[in-house]
């Protein structure tokens, strides 16, 4: 397994009067080179997991393992997590900071105390893997670049570091459609390419849909659902419209023409899918 969570607990403000447990005793795995889309309302604690993943907090009980190395030992080093797990926060290009965008990706590397040899190395890689031509980028600014280049930019610095499991927490939030499809475009890319677990935080169920092949559902702390996006947004379509989330548009196109008497799956989750389910129903009435 990619990424083992085991009874994982995290209180804030622990021993304090106002002390609130975030995360509540979950556990789960996750297979390696999985897609993952980690979905909850905002407090349901995903947030909070997304940074113990990542060694920024350590966990009140519990432990996380990524590839047999357990990350939530209180003795190591966070280098060591940074090699492994890499995350991208919301809003990354707020992170950028070098007068280059050569300079900028290699800061991770850098710290690592890699060669220069093999720093420039994974910089190139990188900003291919993103889309960013070399030369054409390497001397420019990030502050003069579009918000769709300043988020791959971002994104280069991260998978720069070579990590096993990459985290993006909401990487679209701020982007027009253009931009949006652009980053989630680039990051199914990335997976396919480069035999990575990426655990990908959004609020758009569609686009969950599309790209996760997991579904995590977080609820007040706990994992209310996990399979994948069929089982979880088909079969628990009510109860998540009860704890605040949306199901995909399309399965609510489905769902109201079946209301209408139309002969649609229930099961439908992609525009595909949905155009093959009106098509078969307008055969059939041709034919009567």
């Amino acid at each position: 397994m990619s990424v083992i969570v085991k009874n994982l607990t995290y209180i804030y403000d622990e021993g304090m009067p106002f002390a609130s447990k975030a995360i509540d005793d979950i556990s789960f795995e996750i297979k390696d080179n999985d897609f993952v889309g980690l979905i909850g309302h905002t407090g349901s604690g995903k947030s909070t997991l997304i940074q113990h993943l990542n060694g920024l907090l350590k966990p009140s009980s519990g432990q996380i393992i990524v590839n047999g190395f357990n990350i939530t030992d209180k003795d190591l080093n966070l280098t060591e997590i940074r090699k492994r797990v890499g995350i991208v926060f919301q809003y990354p290009e707020y992170q950028l900071f070098e007068e280059t965008v050569e300079k900028d990706i290699a800061f991770g590397p850098g710290n690592l105390g890699l060669d220069e040899e093999e720093i420039s190395k994974r910089v190139r890689k990188s900003m291919e893997a993103v889309g960013l031509d070399y030369e054409t980028y390497k001397d420019k600014s990030p502050f003069d670049l579009s918000g769709g280049q300043k988020r791959r930019v971002a994104i280069a610095g991260v998978i720069a570091m070579n990590p096993e499991v990459l985290i993006l927490d909401e990487p679209t939030a701020g982007l027009d459609p253009g931009g949006r499809d652009e980053i989630f475009n680039l990051i199914k890319k990335l997976h396919r390419d480069n035999n990575i677990t990426i655990i990908l935080s959004s609020h758009s169920m569609d686009d969950m849909a599309k790209l996760a092949q997991t579904i995590i559902v977080m609820n007040h702390g706990k994992i209310e659902f996990m399979g994948t996006p069929r089982e979880v947004f088909t079969s628990h379509a009510a109860r998540l419209r009860e704890i605040g989330l949306d199901v995909p548009q399309v399965l609510e196109l489905a769902t109201k023409l079946r209301n209408k008497g139309f002969d649609i799956r229930p099961d439908v989750l992609t525009v595909e899918e949905i155009k093959d389910e009106i098509l078969k129903v307008m055969r059939g009435r041709k034919k009567c």
